[in-house]
């Protein structure tokens, strides 16, 4: 997609169509509505008195042939409440005009950016459009191939092409372009994500970004002595690997050095405690914290924050065989902890274990894991916010803070010690389930004792990774949570 910034009145600009958006209580004034010349304006007044324009949230309006304008179509997109509105909305906006006009076969559609716009207001519109242009289409063969936006122009009387405003839209692309790559691996069928291919993917991913990149087969996985991630991955014909991408620039602080683990199992079958067939198709998405990971790493090495930074990625199919680990097994974890299995759906968080021992080994003094851990999670905060957990509060508070910034909503669970009494076994250290109450909780509280002494967070995606519904904004499937909560995190440790 093209990009460019114009120094004109959005008024004057010649293009397919211009979107403005206005607020619930004055669609006519308010928002960029607000900056169209008045004979624009009388003919809004005309749509709000007869009950079709109300500004309500995402509420699209689109004028042909608009009185006062060069551009051939008029798009307006309602903002909803004045009171309510945050400029992390303003991307979501950008998004809804993204996917209403290039269904109807525009190609270039220009964004009226506001009297004084800032790179904050120029990256969210950025990152909107991209991530609103995608579909999951791969695999049709009546793909929407056409319907796409080639060009973007943001314009504005007062809108400086200057180098801040230039950075902020390359910022907006870089974050975006991540986001749909980790969306585009989520979507693989398991047949063409397996874990070989995952590996190709992030080779392929950290030579084009100039990231350092490690892969570790079988038998270097046994030298480590991983028992929790071998036992997930011994059911499969698939062997494992080990992914780790750094990004270590030379003018970064030497701490913290972060470590982002991923889990990677790309498809997850529930092994002998096989899952319900209903909606297991759904489970090729289980590696989804493992595309996270890439998505972030593959943005940081664009924008290049001044922070050092590892990605473990474990992959592996858990699958059933006559070689599955098996219910009431003992298997020893990388840091030497035993572990009673009791479910073997339960295995993301053994992968998670021995993936947090080794970043730990790599020398990472802070630990931050996404995970489609529990269905739990998803019973507790439905599809729309991430479960967060964690050790140390400075950096929960962190991440939720990022996710505030973003729009990807984060809700805090609880992480105590009554809880350990749960997923205690009788016969090893600990068991790798809880039961049924607080599963949530347990599985994160099971992950972090990995984590030992060092600052650790824990992101449950279950129910973010993927809508099954269309929004005005973001197409149905992987959305891409929550690459661009973790990117905003490590592009402002600084500050």
């Amino acid at each position: 997609m093209k990009i460019e910034l114009k120094r004109e009145s959005p008024a004057h600009l010649p293009v397919p169509a211009l979107v403005v958006y206005c607020f619930e209580d004055d669609p006519i004034s308010s928002g960029t509505a607000g900056l169209l010349p008045e004979e624009t304006r009388e003919l809004l007044g005309e749509l709000r008195d007869s009950g079709e324009l109300k500004g309500k949230a995402y509420e699209r309006t689109l004028i042909h042939r608009p009185a006062g304008l060069t551009a051939q179509k008029l798009l307006v997109v309602g903002a909803g409440k004045k009171e309510k509105f945050k400029p992390s909305d303003l991307g979501r906006l950008a998004g809804a005009a993204t996917r209403f006009l290039r269904a109807r076969g525009v190609h270039q559609m220009a964004w009226a950016a506001g009297d004084e716009p800032g790179a904050e207001q120029i990256q969210a519109v950025v990152e909107g459009v991209i991530l609103a242009d995608y579909d999951a289409d791969r695999y049709r063969t009546e793909r929407n191939g056409d319907l796409r936006i080639d060009t973007l122009v943001l314009g504005g009387e007062n809108l400086a092409d200057s180098d801040e405003l230039n950075a902020a839209a390359g910022r907006g692309r870089a974050i975006a372009e991540a986001a749909n790559f980790t969306r585009s691996l989520v979507n693989e069928p398991s047949n063409r994500m397996t874990p070989r291919i995952l590996a190709g993917e992030a080779r392929e991913m950290a030579m084009r970004m100039g990231l350092e990149y490690q892969e570790l087969g079988v038998e270097e996985i046994r030298d480590l002595k991983m028992g929790a991630f071998l036992a997930v991955a011994q059911g499969s014909d698939e062997p494992p690997r080990l992914l780790v991408l750094r990004y270590l620039p030379e003018d970064a602080p030497e701490s913290p050095m972060i470590g982002l683990v991923g889990k990677g199992i790309t498809f997850d079958s529930g092994g002998i405690s096989i899952k319900p067939s209903q909606d297991m198709h759904e489970m090729k998405t289980d590696m989804a914290g493992g595309a996270t990971m890439l998505g972030v790493m593959q943005a940081i090495a664009q924008l290049k924050p001044k922070v050092r930074v590892i990605a473990v990625i474990p992959a592996a199919e858990n699958m059933p065989s006559g070689k599955a680990y098996r219910p009431g097994d003992v298997i020893t974890s990388m840091s030497g902890k035993t572990i009673e299995v009791l479910n073997t759906d339960a295995e993301g968080r053994l992968a998670l274990a021995d993936s947090l021992t080794y970043a730990r080994q790599l020398g990472c003094n802070v630990l931050i894991d996404a995970a489609t851990l529990t269905g739990a999670v998803t019973v507790a905060l439905g599809n729309i916010t991430t479960g967060v957990f964690g050790s140390d509060q400075d950096w929960v508070n962190r991440i939720v803070a990022s996710g505030n910034q973003t729009g990807e909503r984060m809700w805090q669970l609880p992480v105590d010690d009554d809880y350990r009494e749960l997923y205690k076994s009788s016969i090893g250290d600990l068991a790798n389930t809880g039961g049924r109450y607080g599963g949530a909780i347990t599985a994160a509280m099971f992950v972090g004792e990995f984590a030992e002494d060092t600052p650790w967070v824990h992101l449950d995606i279950a129910g973010t990774r993927w809508s099954n519904e269309e929004k005005p904004y973001l197409a149905k499937g992987p959305t891409g949570v929550p690459v661009r909560t973790l990117v905003h995190l490590l592009t402002h440790l600084a500050g």
